[in-house]
């Protein structure tokens, strides 16, 4: 699958890169979900993309980008979603982002989204800024406990994205946690009624299709390559490139003045 991916070409040529944008609540594993693909790819433990051990507020204060080695896939990672209008990312900042409005290393500011006037602001945004697919992140052992304006905070960028006719996909990490027989083999994730269940309840307080949700477990304390954990990352990684891909090949003139 890897090497696959590897020799993909993208669907337009005026792009050089396809352009994925993850988001979710603090703690839900996005910075980890970045390490763990670059460490597949380039086969060895990434770890510049730092992650937070705790999940009481976000380790991310940028907007950044990540690249992989040698295939035109990039990664942009964002502050966490939290409650309440004073607390992390603005949902109006990752609809921005989406657009292709805000430039790399933009830092998000809590208290309010970004103007118009900031030098991070991208006034007229070709393809190669704007974003090819949204990635929501959610935590499987949490889905329970995430608060109803999360989830609404969430649920304005999907109808936003929707609008804006970018493909989206739902990663559902921590799928080791709370569920014995997946932590012994993670090889059993689809034999198991706990991650079935929890795919459902994202689906249900999300709206997102249950065939676009994807388990996954991130690369934490393994020192060394896992090949199911890679097999499972692999499988939900293909599926961004592929929607991204159709994304971009099904756009026309129109959509590109826009």
């Amino acid at each position: 699958m890897i090497s696959y991916l590897k020799t993909l070409r993208i669907s337009r040529e005026d792009v050089r890169e396809l352009r994925f944008l993850l988001h979710g609540p603090v703690g839900a594993g996005k910075s980890s979900i970045i390490n763990t693909v670059k460490s597949i790819f380039e086969g060895h433990q990434f770890i510049n993309c730092l992650a937070a051990a705790e999940v009481t507020k976000s380790f991310t204060v940028k907007f950044k980008k990540f690249s992989l080695e040698n295939v035109p896939f990039a990664m942009y990672d964002v502050m966490g979603l939290e409650d309440g209008d004073t607390k992390g990312v603005h949902t109006e900042d990752i609809i921005n982002a989406l657009k292709g409005h805000i430039a790399d290393n933009y830092e998000f500011n809590p208290a309010s989204a970004m103007d118009t006037k900031n030098r991070y602001y991208i006034h007229n945004p070709t393809l190669n800024d704007r974003m090819h697919c949204l990635v929501s992140v959610i935590p499987a052992d949490r889905i329970s406990l995430m608060n109803d304006d999360t989830i609404q905070k969430m649920k304005v960028i999907r109808a936003a994205a929707s609008k804006l006719e970018i493909p989206q996909v739902l990663f559902m990490t921590r799928v080791d946690q709370g569920c014995k027989l997946t932590q012994n083999d993670l090889g059993k994730i689809y034999q198991s009624k706990k991650i079935r269940d929890k795919v459902m309840e994202c689906s249900n307080r999300l709206g997102v299709p249950v065939r676009c949700i994807f388990p996954v477990k991130n690369y934490s304390e393994e020192n060394k390559s896992d090949e199911k954990l890679n097999c499972l990352m692999l499988e939900a990684f293909s599926q961004i490139v592929h929607s991204a891909n159709d994304y971009l090949a099904g756009l026309n003139e129109e959509h590109d003045m826009e």
